[in-house]
C-alpha cells in the first residue's frame, strides 16, 4: 500500500494507521487540512473488502470535509477516520474504546464524530478515552446531528427545484431517495411534510419498513432506485454512486443528496452537466451535520444553529448562478470557492 501515489492522496497533512490486536481494531485516520482549525470529521465503520479500499475512502472523505467546513464558514479543517469491519457484527464497546485511544493519540489534531456505521452511543464510548470527540450533547435528538444534515439537504433540494423548475416548494415533486438510514429517514420526513412524493430504497429492510409505516413513502428494490423517473435523485447511502454507467441510467433533472463523495471521479460532474442534470455538490449541501457539531461544541441556541444551516441554501444558489453564467460544472465551482477560503487562511497564517 503506497500513500503518496494513492489516487485520492491530495497533499494530506497526516495519515495514521491504528491496530489493536486485543479488540481487532483496524483503523485509519486521515487529516487533509488544518488550515482553518482542527480536522473534524466522522468516524465511519464499514466492511471494506481491502485495506486499499479503506484508504481510498478515508482520503476522499477527509478532503471533502475540508471543503465542507470551509464553505460552511466553520473553524474546522478536514479529517475523517474509518474502522474496517461490519458494524452489525464486529462492533463492541472494547473496539470503540480502542478507537477512542487511537483518536487520542493524534493529540487533538483530529476530532471524531458520528458517521455511517457509528452513532451517538459509540462516540460516547470513545469519549471515555479521549476528549477529542463531538456530536453527543443532549438535545431533542440525543446529540445526533443526522437531522441537521437532512435539513440542509432538504432546503438544498428546495433551492434546486426553484432554480430549475421555478417552484418555491417541493409539493408534487417526485424524489427518488437512495438510503433510509439516520439522514435519509429525516430527509424523507421533511420532503413528505412539504408535499413531495418520495420513492425510496434501502438495503436494510428494517429502514424501509420504518419509513413506509411512519411516512407513507413508496418503497422500491435497491437495484432499481437509480432508474426511477423522477424530478430529483437523492443519494443518501454510500459514495461513488455517480459514475459513467449510472449517470447514463438516471431519469431525473436534479441530483441532490446527503451521501459523501457521490461522484466516482472528478469527470463525472462533467457527464452530469452534459446530460443536463443539475448537480448539487454533496460537500456543500450535506454540511448541516458538521454545523450542528460546531454549535454543540460552543453551546449555541437552536435558533442560531438553524440560521447557520439555512445559509447552505444561499451558498448553493451562488454556485448554481455561477454555473449558469460560466457554463462550468457545479462541483468545480464549489471546490474553487472552498480553495479561495483556504488560501486566504494560509496567507493570513504566513503573514502573522
Amino acid at each position: 500500500m503506497s500513500i503518496f501515489t494513492a489516487p485520492a492522496f491530495d497533499s494530506h497533512e497526516l495519515v495514521t494507521f491504528g491496530r489493536d490486536e486485543a479488540t481487532g481494531l483496524r483503523a485509519i485516520i486521515a487529516v487533509h487540512s488544518t488550515a482553518l482549525g482542527p480536522a473534524v470529521g466522522g468516524c465511519r465503520m464499514f466492511p471494506y473488502a481491502t485495506e486499499d479500499e479503506a484508504l481510498h475512502d478515508v482520503l476522499r472523505l477527509s478532503r471533502g470535509m475540508t471543503y465542507k467546513s470551509a464553505l460552511a464558514g466553520l473553524p474546522f479543517g478536514g479529517g475523517k477516520s474509518v474502522i474496517i469491519g461490519d458494524p452489525r457484527k464486529d462492533k463492541t464497546p472494547a473496539l470503540m474504546y480502542a478507537m477512542g485511544e487511537f483518536v487520542h493519540s493524534q493529540g487533538g489534531r483530529y476530532v471524531a464524530a458520528e458517521d455511517s456505521g457509528t452513532g451517538v452511543a459509540d462516540i460516547r464510548l470513545m469519549a471515555e478515552r479521549t476528549p477529542f470527540v463531538s456530536g453527543m450533547d443532549d438535545n431533542e435528538f440525543g446529540g445526533d446531528p443526522s437531522p441537521s444534515t437532512a435539513w440542509g439537504v432538504f432546503i438544498s433540494i428546495r433551492a434546486a427545484v426553484k432554480h430549475r423548475l421555478g417552484q418555491s416548494d417541493t409539493k408534487g415533486i417526485r424524489v427518488a431517495l437512495q438510503g433510509l438510514g439516520h439522514v435519509g429517514y429525516y430527509l424523507a420526513k421533511f420532503l413528505v411534510e412539504d408535499g413531495a412524493q418520495v420513492i425510496a430504497a434501502d438495503v436494510n429492510q428494517a429502514n424501509v419498513d420504518r419509513a413506509v409505516a411512519d411516512l407513507g413513502i413508496t418503497a422500491v428494490d435497491p437495484g432499481v432506485i437509480l432508474t426511477q423517473e423522477a424530478d430529483v435523485f437523492s443519494p443518501c447511502a454510500m459514495g461513488a454512486v455517480l459514475n459513467a454507467q449510472s449517470i447514463g441510467q438516471l431519469r431525473v433533472g436534479i441530483v441532490a443528496g446527503a451521501a459523501n463523495n457521490q461522484l466516482a471521479t472528478e469527470t463525472d460532474g462533467a457527464q452530469l452537466k452534459d446530460r443536463g442534470i443539475l448537480y448539487c455538490p454533496d460537500f456543500l449541501i450535506n454540511a448541516g451535520g458538521i454545523i450542528d457539531v460546531h454549535h454543540q461544541r460552543i453551546g449555541s441556541a437552536d435558533t442560531v444553529k438553524r440560521a447557520h444551516i439555512d445559509h447552505i441554501e444561499e451558498t448553493l444558489a451562488q454556485v448554481l448562478q455561477q454555473a449558469d453564467a460560466t457554463h462550468r460544472e457545479t462541483n468545480l465551482i464549489a471546490e474553487s470557492l472552498a480553495e479561495e477560503i483556504l488560501k486566504s487562511a494560509r496567507d493570513r497564517a504566513l503573514a502573522a
